[in-house]
C-alpha cells in the first residue's frame, strides 16, 4: 500500500490557494522572505532594538576608587593624589646627589681628608668619574670602557684582598667599600684624561701632571681606607703602595 505524504498548499499568482490533496496534513503557509515574525507569529518572541531608548538609558559611572599601598587612591574620575607625596625618582633608586657633590669635593681637597662622608658607600659617584673618563679617552681616540671597567673590578679586589691579609681578622674593609673608595679617588685622574686632550702627547709637561695626580689620587685613597677600615693606621705605607700601583695603572691609559 502506498504511504501518503501531506503536502502544502500551492500559492498562485492571481491568489487564489490550492487545496491539498485528501488525506494530507495541513500546514501554515510559508512566511515571506524579510517578513516581521512577530507579525506572521506571536508565538515567537522578537526583541526589539530601539537606538534612542538604549542611548538615554546608558549612563556613565565611575569606577571605583581603589586605596593604594602609597596612601593615596587610585581610580576615579579625578585621578590619585597620593602621587604628591611620593619622594623622588633618584631617592627610590638610592641616588643622594647631595652626598655625591659632597664626596666629590672631598676628594678635590688632598690636604683636609673627610672620611665621615664616605662611611655610606654608593658606586653611582664612581660610575659616572668612570664613565667620564672613558670618554675622554673616547675623545683622545682611545677606545677603554671595558678596561676600565674591567681593572677598577681587578683593582677592588686587588685591594680588597691586600688590606684583609694585612688586618687579619680584625678587617673590616668591605669588597663594596674598596669599590666605593677607589671610584671616587679616580677623579684627578679623569681630571688628567681631560688635561691631556689639550697638552701635547709625550713631552714632559703631562709626564711631570701625570706623576702629580697619581700622587694626589694614591694619598687620597690611602688616607681614607687608613681612617674608615679598623687596624689600618699600622699598615699606611703597605696600603698605599697597592693604591699607587692602581692608579699609576690606569695613568697609562692616558699617556699611553
Amino acid at each position: 500500500m502506498a504511504k501518503e505524504f501531506g503536502a502544502p498548499p500551492v500559492i498562485l499568482r492571481n491568489g487564489t490557494i490550492s487545496a491539498p490533496a485528501a488525506g494530507s496534513n495541513q500546514r501554515r503557509p510559508p512566511i515571506a522572505p524579510f517578513q516581521n515574525p512577530r507579525t506572521s507569529n506571536p508565538n515567537i518572541p522578537f526583541l526589539s532594538f530601539d537606538i534612542g531608548s538604549a542611548a538615554a538609558s546608558t549612563s556613565y559611572a565611575p569606577p571605583p576608587q581603589i586605596s593604594s599601598s602609597f596612601g593615596g587612591v587610585v581610580g576615579g574620575g579625578g585621578g590619585g593624589t597620593g602621587f604628591e607625596d611620593e619622594p623622588p625618582l633618584l631617592e627610590e633608586l638610592g641616588i643622594n646627589t647631595k652626598q655625591i657633590y659632597q664626596k666629590t669635593l672631598s676628594v678635590l681637597n688632598p690636604f683636609r681628608i673627610n672620611s665621615d662622608l664616605h662611611e655610606d658607600a654608593d658606586l653611582f659617584g664612581p660610575f659616572l668619574f668612570l664613565m667620564a673618563f672613558g670618554l675622554f679617552q673616547l675623545l683622545a681616540g682611545k677606545l677603554h670602557f671595558g678596561i676600565i671597567l674591567g681593572w677598577m673590578t681587578m683593582a677592588s679586589a686587588f685591594l680588597y684582598v691586600v688590606f684583609n691579609m694585612l688586618a687579619g681578622r680584625n678587617g673590616n674593609l668591605d669588597l663594596y667599600k674598596c669599590l666605593s673608595l677607589i671610584g671616587y679617588c679616580m677623579l684627578p685622574i679623569v681630571l688628567l684624561s681631560a688635561i691631556s686632550l689639550f697638552a701635547p702627547q709625550g713631552g714632559i709637561a703631562i709626564m711631570l701632571l701625570t706623576v702629580l695626580f697619581v700622587i694626589w689620587s694614591t694619598r687620597v685613597c690611602a688616607g681614607l681606607v687608613v681612617q674608615l677600615a679598623r687596624y689600618g693606621d699600622e699598615h699606611m705605607g703597605l696600603i698605599a703602595y697597592p693604591c699607587l700601583l692602581i692608579y699609576m695603572l690606569f695613568s697609562l691609559l692616558v699617556i699611553f
